[in-house]
């Protein structure tokens, strides 16, 4: 019997979501999947620490810990080098920088494209927006403040349906950081973001959060995904185990909602109107299912990585609309 959903997601998770805002879905990941991702990644880091050792800045590499570990051991040593790997992980696009084949098979998998399309409709849209997110033991900037994902989107796209697909690849608890969110908290629309938060994230302060919500962890068990709206905040705090806190947000949304499918950033201009400006302008997004435009869809990670690629290199970003947000206010 299989373990991953096929068919999408029941009547009664959709409820769920959209009254909470939020969803776990258990057992949604092939293990097969997971596990190509977790070595497709290992081999990253690998390849990394390799290079730091090469340049005589790291001796020992603790080449048997093994995925889960053998980052958590360098940052037990030396959090800034731990950072460092974590950086050159990340690569020249940031915390999305990395795709490769078992990236992109996770990005397509089928049984979360099924859960996708139960809440958006059968054309799906991949947010431009992936992150890959190692979180080291004792690693200030693995904490993440609260914030909604519409905090860092343009304001134009606040009404729209966007759904964040945050997918452990250890078991995510509560001592190794799992998320935090505040349920129904989703219906108050986008809450006042500040720049210059911890680590430079958006944070929202806590007296700008509502106060009839409290915060709840979200345990999430490996092939597992918490699904959250675009408008849920969430937070995430320091790993306190002696182990990585790997995960992978990934994010969806319907053909409706304004994208950067067939454009450039050379094309980005402030009096486009709302519809033709991106959510999230500087980076790609691509088409992942199809029924109307198959011929659409991007079915290879090289093809993917030429798409992102050509749309770093079509120009500088010109920001289409202003900063909604103002800096942190200096402590008096």
């Amino acid at each position: 019997m299989s373990t991953t959903v096929a068919r999408g997601l029941t009547a009664a998770q959709i409820s769920q979501f959209h009254a909470q805002g939020y969803l776990v879905v258990e057992n949604l990941i092939a293990p097969a999947t997971l596990a190509a991702v977790r070595e497709e990644l290992h081999e990253v880091v690998e390849r990394t620490i390799r290079q730091l050792q090469a340049e005589g800045r790291l001796r020992e590499v603790f080449a048997d810990a093994g995925f889960d570990r053998q980052l958590a051991c360098i940052a037990q040593q030396d959090l800034a080098l731990a950072s460092e790997v974590i950086a050159r992980v990340h690569g020249r696009a940031g915390e999305g920088g990395h795709i490769g084949p078992a990236m992109f098979d996770l990005m397509t998998h089928p049984a979360l494209l099924d859960a996708m399309a139960s809440l958006l409709g059968p054309e799906l849209v991949g947010s431009s927006v992936y992150r890959i997110r190692p979180k080291a033991p004792g690693l200030a900037k693995g904490a993440v403040p609260w914030h909604q994902d519409s905090g860092y989107l343009l304001g134009h796209c606040d009404g729209e349906l966007i759904v964040t697909c945050w997918i452990p690849l250890v078991d995510a608890t509560v001592e190794n950081g799992c998320l935090y969110v505040l349920p129904q908290a989703h219906r108050q629309g986008i809450l006042r973001h500040y720049t210059g938060g911890p680590s430079g994230y958006l944070v929202i302060r806590d007296e700008d959060l509502p106060a009839e919500q409290q915060p709840m962890p979200v345990p999430v068990p490996k092939g597992g995904a918490l699904l959250l709206t675009n408008m849920t905040p969430h937070a995430s705090y320091v790993n306190q185990s002696s182990h990585m806190r790997w995960s992978v947000d990934l994010r969806y949304q319907g053909d409706q909602v304004p994208h950067n499918v067939f454009k450039t950033r050379a094309e980005l201009r402030a009096e486009l109107p709302d519809t033709e400006i991106a959510c999230y302008p500087p980076e790609k997004d691509f088409v992942v299912r199809s029924q109307c435009h198959p011929d659409h869809v991007v079915r290879d990670w090289r093809e993917l990585k030429r798409l992102r690629d050509s749309y770093m290199d079509s120009g500088a970003l010109v920001w289409p609309r202003p900063g909604r947000w103002v800096r942190v206010p200096a402590a008096q």
